[in-house]
């Protein structure tokens, strides 16, 4: 429930509904600005280049395979193997050299002298500096391609049963997060007499349970996650300790020893502050508490900041503590709606007022969440075209859709707290009739305190009282239940929290998305360097040396057409489309995008206007330039060209 519009009507709540909307507007526009003004970022990690690349036919084995990435990734022994066409490594098994200049991130292996020719797999596997493992493969082809018997993992690293469990782990840890912040903020700062209430307790207990599982189960998942992708090796003690040597680790770590912080913060709740009665003593108590827990919960909330996308790429000084804040006002706003919903449903008595305040603290986050949230997606995301054409912000656009249902529900939740106000005013004075009338007999009863009658044992009169103290709570509960403006409060709370379940899913899936900024980036740099798609190539050019007899047609066929070795044909023909001899015929290739070429072809005569040429090399996949010089006579000759595509 959030700090929306009351019913209408004269109310001074519906003085922030409109700054809340002045605010969504504004914000709105703005984030329209920053995509479309964004600057350059990058988080999780991609492939951008690498050396042979992709496709590519050398004509000698290089020394060394080198790879780069678009930031900085963590490495070891066999991140990066390279296996010939019979899949034995031809590396030399060393750790990757850091070959890193400046903001190039780049590493590289040595690879066995004389490697024989065929068709070499670079296969790679690394954690990028947002935590998330990444992994890919490509080829490069020594003299000529070859068949290969390299067999390459089906599924990427991360995924499978390891990875679906350490997702759900990921999706209870930010849910206990929000369980425990949350429910312990609402009652420290709406609900303080919900510190004595078991539901209240339960609550904020088994988001504590919840998180140090989870936290507990990340840790030892790391190293499968990470690596081979099997359940076994999270009992691996030299995997356990290399995760721990890593920044995801220590984060994890430093969480569990503060959630040890966390669970003296509760006792001290549940235990100290419920029991204190003196008005001036529990407000020093509250202000303790409130600064040490505030420390503890922002203290969890940077081991997500300090370890995930935050951390790495564009102004990350700036980003962790704005993804901190982020963190806060999300467990403020549904950990502070699910206590609500409890408090609604297991403890009927919480009084209008807590309402209230939680509609303010609710106000605030939605203030602090919409501002955090654009500077997020302006690093994550930088364009409109990433924003509708990635998956990452395909889910941001869900993710904002839900938020605006979220908002729309708790308009409703907003006006059953107006009328609960009246109503809760209104009761107000029954209740306090009803005290005056009752005799003194019965508030014995109720408290279960009455005195046994002369010759009636004790302990069943004290039985007696407290059922009859249990049959009058019953009986005020169901009062209570019965009013339609507390039970529409519950409904559109309830309605709250089903939808909050759900973003937080989405969101869940997004922090483990590849950011559509680097994703793009990515794409684009793969769609330069792919190769193109392998076939005969077939040309026919017009030419006219314009001489007696110098108009013809060439046509040419180079087979495959592809990276490598080719055979290249040449056929010449006059106006009349007769086969025709000329003096000279040249051929030249020329890779203009990367600065290869002019490779001359000198094609031997067939036959009567037919000339070949046998393994021309073409060592890289793109756009090729073909020049044909033709010369019909000692003075007249031309030259003609055409581009095509060769992978």
């Amino acid at each position: 429930m959030t700090a929306t519009a009351p019913r209408l009507g004269a109310s001074p709540i519906r003085r922030p509904f409109a700054t809340a909307a002045l605010v969504a507007a504004l914000v709105s526009l703005l984030f329209g600005l920053m995509l479309a003004g964004a600057g350059p970022a990058s988080a999780h990690a991609a492939l951008t280049g690498s050396d042979p690349q992709d496709g590519a036919v050398v004509a000698t084995a290089p020394k060394e395979v080198t790879l780069t990435f678009s930031e900085a990734i963590a490495v070891g022994d066999g991140s990066i193997r390279v296996l010939d066409p019979s899949s034995k490594r031809a590396d030399t098994g060393a750790e990757p050299k850091d070959l890193s200049e400046g903001s190039t991130v780049r590493y590289g292996v040595e690879l066995h002298p004389g490697l024989p020719d065929g068709t070499y797999t670079v296969a790679w596997q690394a954690v990028s500096a947002d935590s998330h493992p990444i992994s890919g493969a490509f080829t490069f082809s020594i003299g000529a391609p070859s068949e290969t018997t390299v067999a390459l993992p089906s599924e990427e690293v991360g995924g499978g049963p390891v990875g679906v469990v350490y997702g759900i782990a990921r999706y209870a840890a930010y849910t206990g997060f929000i369980l425990l912040v949350g429910g312990a903020a609402f009652v420290l700062g709406c609900w303080p007499r919900g510190a004595s209430a078991r539901p209240m307790q339960r609550l904020v207990v088994r988001g504590w349970v919840t998180l140090t599982a989870a936290t507990l189960v990340m840790l030892l998942l790391r190293n499968p996650y990470t690596g081979s992708g099997k359940f076994a090796d999270a009992f691996d003690l030299d995997g356990l300790q290399a995760v721990l040597d890593t920044k995801p680790g220590a984060a994890l770590v430093s969480r569990l020893l503060l959630l040890g912080a966390a669970a003296l913060f509760i006792a001290v709740l549940f235990g100290t502050y419920a029991r204190r009665e003196d008005a001036v003593e529990k407000k020093d108590l509250t202000f303790g508490l409130a600064v040490g827990g505030g420390v503890v919960a922002a203290g969890i909330a940077a081991t997500w900041a300090m370890s995930e996308h935050a951390s790495t790429g564009l102004q990350a000084g700036i980003a962790m503590p704005v993804d901190v804040l982020h963190l806060l006002a999300v467990a403020a706003w549904l950990g502070g709606l699910v206590s609500l919903l409890v408090a609604l449903y297991r403890t009927p008595d919480i009084g209008s007022r807590a309402v209230r305040r939680f509609s303010r603290v609710a106000f605030g986050s939605v203030l602090v969440l919409a501002a955090t949230g654009i500077y997020q997606s302006w690093r994550q995301v930088g364009s409109w075209s990433a924003l509708t054409g990635t998956r990452y912000g395909q889910l941001l656009i869900i993710k904002v859709a839900l938020i605006a249902v979220l908002l729309a529900v708790a308009w409703f939740s907003r006006r059953w707290t107006a009328r609960l106000t009246d109503t809760a005013a209104a009761s107000v004075g029954a209740e306090a009739t009803d005290t005056a009338a009752a005799a003194p007999g019965d508030a014995g009863e109720a408290s279960g305190t009455e005195e046994a009658p002369d010759g009636v044992d004790p302990a069943r009169a004290a039985q007696l009282a407290r059922q009859r103290a249990v049959l009058t709570a019953t009986k005020k509960k169901r009062i209570r239940d019965a009013d339609p403006e507390r039970s529409g409060l519950r409904r559109s709370v309830l309605a709250e929290a089903a939808v909050a379940v759900v973003l937080l899913a989405v969101t869940t899936v997004l922090t483990s998305t590849e950011p559509g900024r680097t994703e793009e980036e990515a794409g684009a740099g793969a769609a330069a360097t792919a190769p193109a798609a392998t076939g005969p190539v077939n040309l026919s050019m017009p030419f006219d040396t314009g001489g007696q007899n110098g108009k013809g047609t060439v046509r040419i066929d180079i087979d495959p057409g592809r990276t490598g070795s080719n055979e290249l044909h040449v056929w010449v023909d006059g106006s009349d489309g007769k086969p025709m001899d000329v003096p000279e015929l040249k051929v030249a290739l020329t890779l203009e995008a990367q600065e290869i070429g002019p490779l001359p072809v000198v094609p031997d005569r067939l036959a009567e206007g037919h000339w070949s040429a046998s393994g021309v090399q073409i060592p890289m996949a793109g756009e090729w330039k073909v020049d044909v010089t033709v010369r019909t006579s000692d003075i007249d000759q031309v030259t003609i060209d055409e581009n095509v595509k060769i992978g």
